[in-house]
Formats: structure tokens, sequence, C-alpha cells
């Protein structure tokens, strides 16, 4: 189901004026929030947001499709986090050049490392296009034949706009749930290079210790550059040849720091929320989705953290993936201890009764919207999906024949002569340095146990029949025997798809069989979600009308966001948790680096660390060396690497993570307890500057 919308008002339908909730589109930002945010700090003018060549919005980039960033300088630098340059940082590693592990800082241009299949994106526009949506009969469609008219009229509007800059591509989102659409016009940059990072103790202090905790300090950061055509200073594919990209506008580094109850502003790409979600869709993301997503991954976690503490080899492999699997792991723990502690449901619950009343004395939607009819859709597929989550924790993405097995079924090119079917053939690139056999084989076997012992008998794939049958229900013999016989996992070999020796393969047959049960859940289910998709968007159409008189925002769906606040703390057990940390709290932790490895980094770092000489980067306020700090401004998934402006539209600090209370913000937002968490932009030139020596970084980036 699309993640989308809820406006200012929240669950609870607060006042806009007291709250600084919001996911703000930047193109139509209300000016009663320009307003509110004037009222708290910000100084710059409402068109300096969005529009002309010196906007904000222009600097701020979508970091290769999961992250955010900024450019900092007239030669295309970027800021993003540590953990968004996480792999590109482990694919140019090696046991003897361990950039994860050591470092890295490239002293020239030449020296700067290309990545594959990495990006930058650059918000150029955006504009609502419903009303034009509607008058071709959106709304009257069906599923599949929305999605197909929606595809084609981005392929028409990409078109339009590539004849204008043919470095230009637009995509189409939902917003409020489906109530609105937008156009938004995209400029990628696809040569994008590392310039510097920080060790893995620095860049992930703290590990899963601290992982969506306060107090913190990882010094969460990475530095890439943008490179473009010499020529055009557009867009191109890599190549020796291309230049720095110039940008007519860049965001000023701020060495001024912040103080409590300064304005506080991030502008990024937040990836979902589901603040608009009914009460029974928190339900079934608490039990069917979340619950089993823990399970499932900490048994894969506990194999993973084994075989990469036994093998530097295996954990330069692996500290990318253990890391999106970790981070994700403990936020669905945290989400559901708020949904429990909080009471989210029942709040949910008591909001669409007053809505239910509303709509019993105005009559709005009344042939459309039907609460009963909701609850019972989910009802009916609340074990599907539960089935569905195991499933996917257990077989996608999590081993390697796994993934090439499926891979085969559904997305791998063809090559070989046209018109020749018995001479084409399929072939995988060669990615050993991405996976090892024996941890692979490990969790593949771990996990399909795993699977049979956490659903009913009727969700198991064909293959569970074969298991019981040839291996004495020995799951690790069954894999060693995929592994042994089947044709995928051999390097370099072609698979001849059209020859009868294919279909026998029994990795070919292991990747058809999950497929086949994919395929026949979706199926299943198409009916289900679809219904269930047009009563949440009837639901937010119903607040949307309930409560007209305010500004409304919609969920997150990785598209630019702009959020507003302050810098500031919160209470942690009735005490003050203080809004920064400062050099001599890491100093303490990096003591307890014997007994707990999360803690532990090179003895310079403690060195630099304990050492009063802090020069410009000291805050002048404190008196300290602040190395992360608090504001309450509203983030998710998808915002790390998000610049933290001041009220000048200044940057000040990156944002990396939320606190333990945060972790129900994709569904509510408790202005009382949830923190975005950034990385001190002063802490970022510091390591740049005493333990990188990057001085011809700084002199470009030119903080003031």
């Amino acid at each position: 189901m699309k993640k989308q919308t809820l406006f200012l008002a929240g669950l609870l339908a607060v006042s806009a004026a007291s709250a600084d909730e919001g996911m703000w589109t930047l193109y139509n930002l209300p000016q009663a929030v320009y307003g509110q945010m004037q009222a708290e700090g910000f100084q710059v003018p409402y068109n300096d947001l969005y529009y002309g060549e010196n906007a904000i919005k222009n600097t701020v980039v979508n970091f290769s499709g999961y992250c955010s960033g900024v450019v900092v300088s007239p030669d295309g630098l970027v800021f993003t986090n540590h953990h968004c340059g996480f792999e590109s940082i482990r694919s140019h590693s090696t046991v003897d050049h361990d950039y994860m592990l050591n470092g890295f800082f490239a002293k020239t241009y030449a020296d700067e490392l290309p990545n594959e299949d990495m990006f930058v994106s650059f918000m150029r526009d955006q504009n609502d296009i419903t009303n034009r949506l509607l008058k071709h009969g959106l709304d009257t469609m069906k599923a599949d034949r929305k999605g197909a008219y929606i595809d084609s009229l981005q392929n028409v509007l990409t078109d339009s706009v590539k004849r204008i800059d043919s470095t230009l591509h637009v995509n189409i989102d939902a917003f409020y749930e489906g109530n609105k659409y937008y156009a938004t016009t995209y400029q990628d940059f696809t040569d994008l290079r590392l310039v510097f990072t920080v060790p893995k103790s620095m860049g992930k202090f703290g590990g899963e210790t601290d992982n969506w905790m306060w107090p913190r300090q990882t010094c969460d950061f990475s530095v890439f550059r943008i490179y473009a055509n010499p020529k055009t200073n557009g867009p191109a594919k890599y190549s020796k040849d291309n230049v720095p990209y110039h940008p007519k506008h860049w965001t000023q580094v701020s060495a001024q720091g912040y103080k409590d109850g300064d304005y506080a502003m991030t502008i990024g790409y937040p990836g979902s929320t589901e603040r608009y979600l009914s009460s029974y869709g928190i339900r079934e993301m608490r039990d069917a989705e979340n619950t089993p997503r823990v399970q499932v991954r900490g048994v894969k976690q506990d194999i993973m953290t084994k075989h990469m503490r036994a093998d530097e080899a295996v954990r330069i492999k692996y500290d990318s993936k253990f890391a999106q699997s970790a981070n994700y792991w403990k936020n669905s723990i945290g989400m559901n201890k708020c949904i429990d502690s909080i009471g989210i449901i029942n709040q949910k619950k008591e909001y669409e009764d007053r809505i239910r009343t509303w709509q019993d004395s105005t009559g709005y939607m009344k042939d459309k919207l039907d609460f009963d009819l909701l609850a019972k859709l989910y009802a009916r597929r609340f074990d599907s999906m539960r089935a569905f989550m195991y499933w996917n924790e257990t077989f996608r993405r999590t081993s390697e024949f796994s993934t090439r097995a499926m891979k085969l079924n559904s997305s791998m090119e063809v090559k070989g002569p046209k018109g020749k079917s018995k001479k084409q053939y399929m072939l995988f690139d060669d990615n050993s340095s991405e996976w090892d056999a024996t941890l692979d084989k490990e969790v593949m076997a771990t996990l399909m146990k795993n699977y049979k012992e956490h659903v009913d008998a009727k969700y198991l794939p064909a293959f569970y029949k074969t298991i019981t049958t040839k291996f004495g229900g020995d799951y690790a013999k069954y894999v060693d025997y995929l592994y042994d016989k089947s044709m995928i996992m051999k390097s370099g070999k072609k698979l001849y798809f059209n020859k009868k020796s294919y279909k026998k393969d029994p990795g070919v047959q292991y990747g058809m069989d999950l497929m086949d049960f994919i395929y026949d859940r979706r199926e299943a289910l198409a009916g289900i979600n679809d219904s269930i998709e047009r009563q949440e968007k009837y639901l937010c159409a119903a607040k949307l009308r309930m409560e007209e008189d305010m500004p409304h925002y919609s969920d997150a769906n990785f598209t630019m966001r702009l959020s507003y606040g302050q810098v500031g703390g919160f209470a942690i057990n009735g005490s003050p948790s203080g809004y920064y940390t400062t050099a001599e709290s890491i100093v303490k932790k990096m003591e307890q680096g014997d007994k707990q490895i999360d803690y532990l980094a090179e003895p310079v770092m403690k060195e630099l660390l304990s050492s009063k000489d802090f020069g410009p980067y000291l805050d002048k306020t404190s008196g300290k060396m602040q190395l992360c700090f608090l504001t309450n401004n509203d983030i998710t998934g998808g915002n790390s690497g998000s610049p933290m402006f001041d009220g000048r539209g200044h940057l000040i600090g990156l944002a990396f993570d939320g606190n333990w209370d945060s972790l129900s913000s994709d569904i509510f937002f408790d202005k009382k307890l949830a923190r975005c968490i950034g990385v001190d932009i002063r802490y970022v030139l510091y390591m740049m500057d005493k333990w990188g020596h990057a001085d011809r970084l700084l002199k470009e980036i030119d903080a003031k």
C-alpha cells in the first residue's frame, strides 16, 4: 500500500501554531507556515527557498536514491552522512587498502574515486497535475490501468522537458494518499567521486549500541564531488576528462554554531511516513510487518556477526549489508514499543470515531468511506501479510544464492545472437568481492528453517517438500546440494535458458518455486490491497475536508521536503537530556572500548579529542568542542545526510538519526519527545582539519 499523508494537526488535531510538525513541499509552502518559520527566527525571503537560481533548494540533493546531501562549494563538493557513503567506501576497500577501517582522503582531484551506480539528483521544478489526471478519468480507472496511464504521462512529460534540456527527466508521485499528484523535474549527475571519509570507528561510532539513542558522538559524514561535462557543466557519464561541477549556488558552511532555542531547519528527501494510516493499518504494521522483521533479522545478524568477527575479508564484504539490516531491525523494535507505550492505535481509533461522527452529520463520502468495511478488509489480509513479510525477510536480498535464483526469473539481461534462441544466454557479473560462500550458506539454511517454524504450511514454497522427502529435513544439506549442483553460482557460467538442462537445474527450480509463491500471494491479495488503498484514500480526503481551514502536508514519499523547528533537548526519565555532546563525552566512551567494541576507536582519535587545541571549532558560548546536537525537526529515513540550516540558511550540521522516542514518527510525531540528531558541522571540519589535514578542501569550503 502506498504511504502518504497527514496534515499539520496530526493525530489529535492540534493547532498549526502549536507544533513544528510537518514535511512541507517547497514550491507551494503555505504562507501561514512561512509566517511561523519567520516568527521562530527564519530570515531568508520566501522566494529564496524554491524560486530563482540562488534558492536553497538548488543546493540540496537526492543522494543515490536513498539519502540526502548538500552542495557546499563552487567546485561541487557534497556533504552527506558516512552511512550514506558506506557502500562506496566498502567497494573501494581491500584488506591492503581498507578505507572502511582507516578512512580516506584524496589529496588531488586525480585521487578522487569514481563510483558505479551512484548519483546525485537535483530537483529543478515541481507542479500539481491532479486536475490534468482527473480530466482523463483517473479516479475511475482500475489500479493496473491507473499505473499504466501515470507511467505513460510521465514518459510524455519527460520527453517534453528533454526537448528543452536532454539531461532532465520527470517523475510523477502520489501525494495525500493519492488525492493529489505532483510532477517533479530532476537532473541527475552520475559521475560522483569519493573525496573524504573518516574511519568507520568514527563515522559509525557507537554502532548498534548507540543507534537511535541519545547522547551521541558519531562523526557521521563523508564527502563526495560531482563531476560534469567539461563543455556544458552538465551531467555526463564517467570519464577521466570530466571536470568538477560548478553550481550557480551552494550552501554557505557556518562556523558560528547554535544555541538552545535557535531556529533550525532541514531540507532533504524523507522516504516514507504513514501518519494518515488508519488504526487497522497500524495494528497490521506492528504485528504483521515489524514483528516478523525483528525476528528474522535478529537470526540473520547473529550469523553475520559471527563470520565478520572471524575474518577481516568477510567483514569488508558485509559491513554495508549488516548496517542496512540492523538499522531497520532496531527501528522496528523501537516503533513497536512506541506504538504500545503511547497508545497510538487507541488514539487513532478515537480520531476515526470523530471523523465518523462528522461524516454522519455532513454526509461527506457517505457512499464511499466505510469504516466497517475497512476493518474487515484488514482482517482478511492479516495472515497473508504476515507470511509475506516472513517470506520477504527470509528470501529477498538475504543470500546471494536466493537473489540470483529469483533474478533469473524476473530481470536478467538476455545475451547472445538475436533470432537464435538456443544460443541466447544469461550471465551473472562477477561480484565475488561482495559475498562469502560459507556465510551465505549458513544464512540461507538457517532462515529456511526459521521460516518453516513461523508460518502456516500453506505458505511454504514447493521446495520444502523436497527438503523433507529427499534431504530428511536437513536444510544445510539441501543448500550444499544447490551450491554443488546448480550452475548459477559458477563464476562466468553462461546459462542457456532455452536448453532442457536449464529448467532441470536445481537452483533454477528453487528460484521458480520462490517466484511462483510470491506471484500467487500477490494475485490473491490484489483485490483486497486495491480496496484497502481506496478506503485509506477516502479516509484521508475526509480528514482534509473536515479540517479544511488548516494547512496540511502530505506524508513523505522521497520527494524534497522542508522541516523547521528549534535546537533543544528533551526529558529523559524526568531529567534534561542536554542539547549537545562534547569531546569529553566521546573520550569517556572510548575508554570503554576494551569492553564495548562499538566504542573502540584508533588511539589517534582519542588523542585528538582529548586535546584542548580545538581552535576555531570551539563553541564560543559553551567553551566546549561540540560534537552532535538535537533539534525537534521532523525527519525520517531518507533524511540521512540532510543539511541542517540556521535562520540565515547557513549549514550548521547534517541530520543522521533520531532518538528512541522518534521511532513512532513514521506514524505519529511527538513534539515533546521526538528529536532529530545532527552532527555539528564544526566537528566535521575539525576532523577534516586535524585528522585528515585536508587543507585544500577546507579552503574550498571556506566556512565562516
